[in-house]
């Protein structure tokens, strides 16, 4: 079963792109390899009851069970202790990653408020794109009523693009709806 996305992708995005970027091979055209969703869960670190409601809208946001991640070292200022659990994340590939994309760009971050679209200032330099987002409201898996606390996620959308320039045109051809520099 193959999603539309990815079809799009094999059809007319990756021959777009060999061409806008100038590439001789199919297989230098970049992909995206894997999207990581990740959840800081600072108030854990007192009661574990917000980590059990992260983990909740994760599934319900990515449709797979988040990982929960710990502290890998102590900080005596923030109260947390290593191993002590501080977060949730899902990593995605295949079907669920396109379709996670999907409504990512064509529902989610529409109904943003003020959307004037995502900064292409936040690649990391290997071609990889980071995106904060600030509640997880968005989303329409999540109601309204039934969450606790108002939580920012963070969507990492790693590619196999050699540079930024090349992810951005990836991401960008994909419908990634970048405004203009902030």
């Amino acid at each position: 079963m193959k999603h539309y996305m990815k079809e799009m992708y094999d059809k007319e995005i990756a021959p777009a792109l060999m061409e806008e970027l100038g590439l001789n091979n199919r297989m230098q055209v970049p992909k995206l390899q894997k999207i990581v969703v990740n959840v800081g869960v600072g108030e854990a670190v007192e009661e574990a009851k917000p980590l059990d409601a992260a983990v909740r809208d994760m599934t319900l946001i990515t449709g797979q069970q988040p990982v929960v991640t710990k502290a890998r070292k102590s900080i005596s200022n923030f109260k947390l202790r290593e191993g002590r659990a501080i977060g949730v994340k899902v990593t995605l590939r295949g079907y669920r990653m396109w379709s996670f994309f999907d409504r990512l760009v064509n529902i989610a971050l529409p109904r943003t408020r003020d959307f004037r679209g995502v900064s292409p200032n936040s690649f990391d330099g290997r071609g990889n794109y980071t995106l904060g987002i600030h509640e997880q409201l968005i989303f329409p898996e999540i109601q309204y009523d039934k969450i606790d606390k108002i939580r920012g996620l963070e969507v990492t959308f790693v590619t196999s693009a050699p540079d930024d320039e090349q992810g951005f045109h990836l991401l960008r051809q994909l419908g990634m709806p970048f405004g203009r520099g902030e």
